[in-house]
């Protein structure tokens, strides 16, 4: 915290954006392997279909975490960032070294989990 009660996030705000820049390349990498033209042989495309389905997917996760890093972002320049969404109170440094883009504190997101297990152990 600095002398106005306001943390310091620019260690915090240089990882998400190394992280996000990181993610974006291999996105863009992935981008680049699916727009290559398939092989003519019928084994080679059914190996390289796989492959695509694979990418598109890690692709699709890439997508996921930059959108929840930008958020962060906003978070960080909104003041929000480092506050549960849920309870309202403070998410620990170190969850949040641990989970840069996480919106609840180790509590909540506990009982959210919990809530989510015992929902499907039901089958809803």
């Amino acid at each position: 915290m600095t002398q106005t009660g306001q943390h310091d996030w620019a260690p915090q705000i240089e990882r998400l954006q190394t992280w996000r820049a990181e993610l974006l390349a291999r996105t863009t990498q992935i981008d680049r392997e699916l727009d290559r033209v398939l092989d003519r042989d019928m084994e080679d495309q059914a190996i390289q279909t796989e492959h695509r389905d694979v990418a598109e997917k890690l692709g699709a996760v890439g997508l996921r975490e930059i959108r929840a890093i930008d958020a962060a972002l906003e978070r960080i320049k909104a003041g929000e960032y480092g506050i549960c969404r849920v309870c309202g109170g403070d998410i620990s440094p170190e969850r949040l070294l641990a989970v840069p883009t996480t919106t609840e504190c180790r509590d909540c997101a506990q009982s959210h989990a919990a809530k989510a297990r015992n929902m499907a152990s039901r089958g809803h």
